[in-house]
């Protein structure tokens, strides 16, 4: 029985009522930057903004800034205009995520945290300093002056181009480090971590429909219900690779979902000017032993090494070099970079090079071309194991399977054996949908949970539903028990859909074939989620830009 709605809705990002737009430009007799509403001609950058949640789940943002003016300044206002043009939903954001983190639970473990982060800031700004002409060390210094510009934005206080690269390590640095902090915790011996023991994020799917007509990329992204406040963004940004090199950055177009205070996805999911789809889904470490390898020098944090990397590489393997280089080994996942360049719609094979599979754990990378696979299996999935032996025994999976069982194992965990058997289903976009917001537990043999009572389980899904499994029930480890966690989303993108930035999306938890989910009659009412809608069924839309 399907209970929320299927059509797909066009939204149009110019073509709302409520769109707000604001230009970031200089003041020719101060010097100064100065917002002025409306999309001025001589704008350093401008955002289009479009605030639909209570229509669609989303809001949408555009972000655009001016090629005439240095880096520095455009990278600046595109973080001012986005900070003050959105303001209202950071705001609603932290209430709902981060109030309190740090505040009063575990103060050793803040301590030792924002040492970790004041430590780590130091070092990348030395490396800056130091290899100012690196197109890495460009783009990092953009992303934190982009930020920068976000704060300044948000507090309505900009001071460009008198800004210095000054961070509270516990303000909006905090909405950039989610997936970060998840390692972090246990890195930094947090006494209650927020990670649940066998805690999805995400489930992915690259699926190679029939006679090779269609190569469909598509996500779900697994969080918290209070993160549901999204923003779908994308930035047209005329950066220069680097302060010698002033060819345009490979990546200066990105679309992604993304959240309020975020510079980048966080999900991941990303459609790229470079003709690459990037996307990944969280693997995690359960070996204690690696957390040595967890350090505040020599390393940047995951959420930059994704953005330097989306920026400057033109294929998977450029892509995998860039982000493997100082790894922080927090926010550890399985990658997969998709390059369309290498996609001939109806051609006899695949090039290779178009499936490149990373995966990130501390202390160790591991990268492989994986297109031969995806031609003659037709499908890749992932589904928060890792895939490389080598990976998979080193962060713990062995012990895993042996204390759980082969919930833990890459073949046979019950996404796994979904994907597997409900893959060639697929044969268009409709279906490919449909798939990813599965989630039948009732009456799924697969989603039965050995141990559980009741046996059946809302968490073994390829969209999950912890929230309808009971509070009084019996579960061998916390990811199968009740909580306000699920799929929260789902984007989908294609061969005809990648190169205008386009994709499908659906915002909220599934609720094909499983009840609606509202606040109000949820056990979580209580939980802060200002701004939120209390019903979520919202319709599929088809995103496109005006730019």
């Amino acid at each position: 029985m399907f209970r929320c709605l299927v059509f797909v809705l066009f939204v149009c990002v110019t073509s709302a009522a409520d769109t707000h737009l604001l230009s970031a430009v200089v003041n020719q007799q101060t010097g100064k930057l100065q917002l002025k509403e409306g999309i001025q001609t001589d704008y350093v950058a401008f955002a289009n903004f479009t605030d639909d949640i209570v229509k669609t789940g989303w809001s949408y943002l555009e972000v655009v800034t001016n090629g005439k003016y240095n880096d520095m300044m455009q990278a600046y206002s595109a973080g001012v205009v986005e900070g003050a043009i959105t303001s209202q939903l950071i705001y609603k954001h932290w209430i709902n995520t981060l109030m309190g983190y740090c505040e009063s639970d575990d103060l050793g473990y803040c301590k030792r945290l924002k040492e970790y982060i004041t430590t780590n800031l130091q070092w990348v700004k030395e490396q800056i300093e130091m290899a100012a002409e690196s197109p890495y060390w460009h783009q990092v210094h953009l992303s934190l002056m982009q930020l920068k510009g976000l704060e300044d934005g948000y507090s309505g206080q900009w001071t460009f181009p008198d800004t210095e690269l000054y961070f509270n390590p516990l303000g909006f640095l905090l909405f950039q480090m989610g997936g970060d902090l998840e390692d972090l915790e246990a890195a930094l011996n947090k006494s209650s971590q927020s990670h649940t023991v066998g805690s999805g994020s995400c489930s992915a799917l690259i699926k190679l429909l029939p006679g090779n007509k269609e190569l469909l990329v598509s996500h779900d992204t697994w969080n918290n219900y209070q993160s549901m406040l999204r923003i779908m963004k994308k930035y047209v940004f005329s950066f220069r690779t680097s302060l010698t090199d002033h060819t345009l950055i490979p990546g200066s177009t990105q679309a992604f979902s993304s959240y309020p205070g975020s510079i980048f996805s966080g999900d991941d999911f990303y459609i790229l000017s470079s003709g690459l789809v990037t996307m990944e889904t969280t693997i995690g470490n359960s070996n204690s032993d690696l957390w040595k390898f967890v350090k505040p020098q020599a390393s940047v944090m995951e959420w930059l090494r994704n953005i330097v990397a989306n920026r400057l590489a033109r294929s998977g393997k450029e892509w995998a070099d860039i982000f493997s280089q100082y790894n922080s080994g927090t926010y550890n996942n399985q990658w997969m970079i998709v390059d369309y360049k290498g996609f001939n719609p109806g051609g006899p094979n695949l090039n290779k090079g178009l499936l490149t599979v990373l995966e990130q754990i501390p202390g160790m990378i591991q990268t492989a071309d994986k297109t031969e696979e995806l031609y003659n299996t037709s499908y890749w999935a992932s589904y928060n194991i890792a895939y490389f032996d080598e990976v998979f025994n080193a962060s713990g999976g062995p012990d895993l399977v042996k204390k759980y069982g082969s919930w833990f194992s890459f073949s046979d965990n019950p996404r796994a054996q979904m994907f597997r058997r409900n893959q060639s289903l697929v044969t268009d976009m409709e279906s490919m949908m449909r798939l990813m917001r599965y989630n039948n537990f009732k009456n799924d043999p697969l989603s039965k949970c050995d141990g559980c009572i009741p046996a059946q389980n809302g968490e073994n899904a390829i969209s999950a539903r912890s929230d309808l499994n009971p509070a009084n029930g019996t579960y061998p480890f916390g990811a199968l028990g009740q909580r306000p966690h699920g799929g929260t989303d789902m984007k989908m993108t294609s061969y005809g859909l990648f190169r205008q930035y386009e994709m499908l999306a659906v915002s909220g938890p599934t609720c094909d074939q499983v009840p609606v989910f509202e606040w109000s009659t949820s056990p979580y009412s209580s939980l802060m989620h200002t701004g939120h809608p209390d019903r979520w069924d919202f319709p599929t839309v088809h995103v496109k830009w005006s730019e």
